[in-house]
């Protein structure tokens, strides 16, 4: 088992250098060493008699992650402890002690990511889950100091004779010495003393400095054997740690060593708020708020009436709910969205018939410049239309909007012999431009 840890404690420090020279300016390894407890649940313990701290023994870990964006990380744990249980019945007395050692890789999502929690919150909790490799060799405590044997008799006691001896009245009461000296092995089964486990656990963290932070935590681990404590009867072996580590972070929130953030000043730039509207710009829905306007929690101006126009804009203040206004917040009536559409469609055909007599990618442009403009503007006039099915190949980034380089694109590949698009086609998507 020396040997098995030596190696062990090898493969993190190789680890860890691996992750030490893939580490980003910001975002590099941390380690974390702690200590706690294991509980196991397996097939020895289940008898009557039992005390829950025969199963209580003490693991210590070592934790290399390397935190990948806001919300995940990687991380390599070792686990070095022992994992032991006993019973006392009529039926049978076993007990067990196992020395582990264990590495796992696990996934690990983290809740200080700005959604949840702010990334620099004292308190950060996270979950992790994983896959590990286990080395454990269960012992007994089958003699006393002397070498005697156990002899479990029915009135609850430990005698150096069986209870069916012949000399059995000249016994000599024993005390367990809970010491584990016996290998333990199974009569017709030479088992792997390793196997495979899955890590799952939670856990929070308690930031005390940029670089150094507390964990507490608890992992719950499914072995795949039933062999840990020598026994096998069914489901495989189970046990938990909980535990405390103090962690700390390899370098700093940002690189001060490259000269372009010397000159930076970090902490101004998070209370920025460029428009003045009392909401910093990193919070502001609504950045460019024109200076006065009551804006609300999230930057945005004040539309009481829910229409879609601020109320700074709106010459209608109190519109009726889900009524169709235009750009100044004025009710539109069906015969008014019929002019508009019909200037519209005129419009349409005028800049269609201008594109015809002098086509040019310019002119194009010229007209969607002014399309994106007025939807800005006015985005309760922007034509709710869909992209026909047989142009729809056309919009390459989805986004329900032929725009003038989706319309070159196409062109482009009608001449090149790969486009599904003919002449005809290819009018009918110039139309659809100027009626979008």
């Amino acid at each position: 088992m020396n040997k098995q840890l030596l190696s062990f404690s090898l493969l993190l420090v190789l680890v860890g250098s691996a992750f030490a020279q893939t580490e980003r300016s910001k975002q590099l390894p941390s380690v974390a060493i702690g200590a706690g407890i294991l509980s196991f649940n397996g097939d020895v313990g289940t008898g009557v008699d039992l005390s829950s701290f025969s199963r209580i023994r003490t693991g210590y870990n070592l934790t290399i992650e390397q935190r990948i964006g806001k919300y995940l990380g990687v991380s390599v744990n070792g686990l070095y402890g022992k994992l032991a249980d006993s019973e006392r019945s009529i039926e049978r007395n076993l007990n067990f002690q196992s020395q582990i050692i264990q590495a796992d890789l696990n996934l690990v999502i983290h809740f200080d990511n700005d959604l949840v929690f702010k990334r620099n919150s004292a308190f950060a909790p996270y979950i992790f889950g994983g896959f590990g490799y286990l080395m454990f060799d269960p012992y007994g405590d089958l003699k006393d100091k002397n070498n005697v044997a156990y002899n479990y008799w029915a009135d609850g006691t430990i005698r150096d004779i069986a209870e069916t001896d012949t000399n059995a009245n000249a016994s000599i009461l024993l005390q367990r010495d809970y010491t584990y000296e016996t290998q333990l092995k199974d009569s017709t089964t030479n088992y792997a003393r390793s196997s495979f486990a899955i890590p799952v656990g939670l856990g929070f963290q308690l930031k005390i400095s940029d670089n150094v932070a507390a964990n507490i935590g608890a992992s719950y681990y499914l072995a795949m054997t039933d062999w840990i404590d020598n026994y096998k009867n069914g489901a495989n072996d189970r046990y938990i740690f909980a535990n405390v580590s103090l962690q700390y972070n390899f370098g700093k929130p940002y690189d001060d060593s490259d000269p372009i953030y010397r000159s930076v000043d970090f902490s101004a730039l998070d209370k920025l708020d460029t428009d003045e509207d009392g909401v910093k710009d990193g919070d502001d829905r609504c950045p460019g708020t024109p200076k006065g306007v009551k804006v609300d929690n999230r930057g945005c101006a004040e539309d009481l009436d829910e229409d879609g126009v601020p109320d700074y804009r709106d010459k209608e203040a109190l519109t009726k709910k889900g009524a169709l206004v235009d750009e100044n917040g004025i009710t539109q009536t069906d015969q008014m969205i019929m002019q508009r559409q019909a200037e519209r469609d005129s419009l349409a055909t005028e800049r269609s018939n201008m594109f015809n007599e002098n086509p040019s990618l310019s002119f194009l442009r010229d007209i969607e410049s002014k399309n994106l403009e007025e939807r800005k503007n006015n985005p309760n006039s922007a034509k709710a239309s869909s992209i026909p099915f047989a142009l729809r190949p056309a919009d390459k980034n989805n986004d329900g909007y032929i725009s003038t380089e989706e319309i070159t694109m196409a062109i482009d590949s009608f001449f090149e012999g790969d486009s599904i698009f003919t002449v005809e086609r290819l009018n009918d998507l110039i139309d659809f431009f100027f009626e979008q």
